[in-house]
């Protein structure tokens, strides 16, 4: 079996390693912040990080193993939204390395050898060394297979081996930086005192509000110096981290008629049939299926949820279908069943033909080597002697292990057979001399013969839809998409803000080449092809390029226009209120014809009007006011308001500051982190050409 065949088998190649992703994921988040596009590059580089370059031929296969890690987590097979969140890792980890490493090499921070032998095999571990050996039943780290791959020779190993301590330098690495930038932020008793008093001090109030709606939109009438004084006063807002552009596009629909349902339905009614009575299950499911279910035992919980438990609770021998379910037929024999156990315990003896000189020679030891065995020799100085798999260092034990986890012909002997069993197994891998030690657990498991047919439009359907967007694509160039699309009685969608990496947009589930176009065109530009979704035709144009930094008024000027009425509306509903009179609060309720609202036990780190919304400007205004006071209108988010405080109850003193400090100190560590990284990337030159490559 190898010791690397069950690594491999059990935890995905080491995800080769895809660790380093996870490591900088919460380091980096949102705070990535890359350059445009477009630059003049090479034809391989897939960007550059403070003038190192990153090729497609490195870049690439990192994406491969996030790719690949991610369909063994969440199953099915890869798509745009997999590829998309790999290729955001790969590049993450990529920023990362460059830009620590910079940081690691300034500061002076190294991992001594002593410090990695410790982090390998020491009594406090690294956490990838628990993650990877520890007993998946137990959660025990399982020194013996640790020490085996660290020791073993296997070209393969030394591989893994290498790249798994250079990940786990990378990770020391990273916590010695973390707790650098921690160990540098403090908390003040001033700072803590006002942290604590925001979240405790109580305010009560009264307010009167005149809401925005309470003017009907229409009857505003905006000026260019309403939209550019609120530009002016809220431009920071406007800070676009990234190039983002934005699209129309109508869609051309290739679900399936009426007709092609009902074309389907014969072909899979037929395909029923000829499936009760064929001769060999299996080659009829290969042959006829859309979606390919191994024809071996399998557990409970690994078909579509809609037919699962149905199929599972059948007896050998059943039939299950044609059964509708999402957007296919499912069809099932039922083999056989029987219950099997949940996991094994086993130990082997594997024999390589090749080192004892063929087939006939490998099928001879190994029969010597079982008869031997079942005579009394001992299992565990045969496996040392005689076997080349890693294992025989612990007399050819194997951590206990579920289906799935080896190759079918080991996993079948080993799951089907009783505990005590000795038996010769041929695999890939030579001769197994398999002994099984225990069977934990046990389980209905069944063999299915198992036929998916797709409910797909029919090629008749699938030309219409493609000649009718052909012909927009032809006919739109020169017209105004909009309006064109209008006259064809087609609904036009808008996709907004589409990064140049992400695999979304809204209404698309296949949507990259789209977004690889519409980042080559021009402001504009109709795109150049028809684009198949899973249900569609698409024919899209580029509307919008918001460039990196302070977007100009132009760009924002549609986004902003409902603020910019709310903000006129202000201005009007202000002065209604000042006009109200500077009395008490009764006095401008009764002139505005509104009621007075008492607001209790508000904290200013909490400001929320229960059953209206959160208001900052109005709480952060109540707790900078005296009591008995009526104030100034305030400008909030749903309307204008004035209040008059009655009173603030003040909280006991703080019983423990040390306890008070920890626990900002805590938060204000983990977003140092994040803010430091941040500050590493805007300092840094970054050239993010992904966009041309996925």
């Amino acid at each position: 079996m190898g010791l690397m065949t069950f690594l491999r088998n059990r935890a995905g190649y080491i995800l080769v390693f895809a660790i380093g992703f996870a490591i900088v994921a919460f380091l980096v988040g949102d705070a990535i912040n890359v350059g445009k596009p477009f630059w003049a590059a090479d034809q391989k580089v897939v960007g550059s990080i403070d003038g190192k370059d990153i090729s497609i031929d490195e870049f690439g296969p990192k994406v491969d193993q996030g790719v690949n890690q991610m369909k063994q987590q969440y199953g099915g097979s890869a798509n745009a939204q997999m590829t998309a969140m790999a290729v955001d890792q790969a590049w993450n980890a990529e920023l990362a390395k460059v830009l620590l490493t910079k940081e690691y090499d300034r500061l002076g921070l190294t991992v001594s050898e002593d410090e990695l032998v410790d982090l390998l095999q020491g009594q406090n571990p690294s956490p990838l060394i628990k993650q990877y050996f520890s007993n998946p039943q137990t959660g025990q780290l399982d020194r013996a297979t640790l020490m085996n791959f660290l020791k073993s020779k296997e070209p393969q190993a030394l591989q893994q081996s290498n790249m798994l301590q250079e990940e786990i330098k990378n990770q020391a690495l990273q916590t010695k930086y973390s707790n650098l930038i921690r160990n540098s932020v403090y908390v003040t008793s001033l700072e803590a005192t006002d942290e604590y008093t925001n979240r405790n001090k109580l305010a009560n109030f009264k307010y009167v509000s005149l809401d925005y709606t309470s003017i009907p939109d229409a009857a505003v009438k905006l000026t260019d110096n309403d939209y550019s004084e609120y530009y002016e006063q809220n431009k920071a807002r406007f800070n676009n981290p990234q190039e983002t552009r934005a699209f129309e596009y109508v869609s051309f629909s290739i679900s399936p008629t009426k007709a092609d349902s009902l074309a389907i339905k014969a072909q899979v009614d037929k395909i029923a049939a000829d499936f009760q009575v064929a001769k060999n299950d299996s080659l009829f499911a290969a042959i006829n299926s859309d979606v390919k279910v191994p024809f071996t035992y399998i557990t409970k919980g690994k078909l579509d949820p809609a037919v699962d438990s149905a199929v599972f609770a059948l007896p050998a021998g059943s039939f299950y279908g044609p059964k509708l379910t999402g957007n296919s037929y499912k069809i099932v024999k039922v083999v056989s069943t029987r219950i099997s156990p949940d996991s094994v315990k086993a130990s082997h003896i594997l024999i390589d033909p090749a080192k004892v000189g063929g087939e006939d020679k490998a099928v001879k030891l190994a029969d010597s080597l079982k008869a031997l065995i079942l005579k009394g020799a001992n299992f565990a100085e045969l496996a040392k002697n005689y076997s080349v798999d890693g294992s025989k260092d612990k007399g050819g034990e194997l951590p206990t292990f579920a289906r799935g986890a080896m190759v079918p012909e080991f996993e079948n002997a080993a799951f089907d057979g009783k505990t005590g069993d000795l038996k010769v197994v041929k695999s890939q891998f030579g001769y197994h001399v398999l002994k099984i030690e225990k069977q934990i657990g046990s389980s209905k498991v069944a063999k299915l013969a198992y036929v998916e047919k797709a409910l797909n439009a029919s090629s008749k359907t699938q030309a219409a839809a493609y000649k009718a967007a052909s012909n927009f694509l032809t006919d739109v160039k020169g017209n105004d998409f909009s309006k064109f699309a209008a006259q064809k009685g087609l609904k036009v969608a808008v996709a907004d803000k589409v990064a140049s990496t992400q695999g979304f947009a809204a209404g698309l589930d296949n949507p990259r080449k789209l977004i690889q176009d519409a980042y080559a065109a021009d402001k504009g530009d109709v795109l150049p092809e028809i684009y198949t979704m899973s249900n569609a035709y698409v024919v899209a144009r580029l509307t919008t390029i918001s460039p990196k930094g302070i977007l100009s008024l132009a760009d924002v000027k549609k986004e902003i226009e409902p603020m910019v009425i709310n903000a006129v509306k202000a201005k009007q509903l202000k002065e209604k209120l000042a006009n109200a009179g500077k009395g008490s609060i009764d006095q401008v309720a009764a002139k505005v014809a509104r009621p007075v609202n008492p607001v209790q036990n508000v904290v200013f780190a909490n400001p929320v009007i229960p059953g209206v919304a959160q208001e900052n400007a109005l709480v952060g205004s109540v707790f900078g006011s005296q009591p008995g006071k009526l104030s100034a209108p305030v400008q909030g988010e749903r309307g204008v308001y004035v209040f008059s405080v009655d009173g603030f109850t003040n909280p006991a003193p703080i019983a423990n500051m040390f306890k008070q400090k920890e626990s900002m100190m805590l938060s204000l560590g983990q977003r140092s982190l994040g803010s430091a990284f941040q500050a590493l990337q805007e300092n840094a030159k970054i050239k993010d050409n992904r966009v041309k490559f996925y």
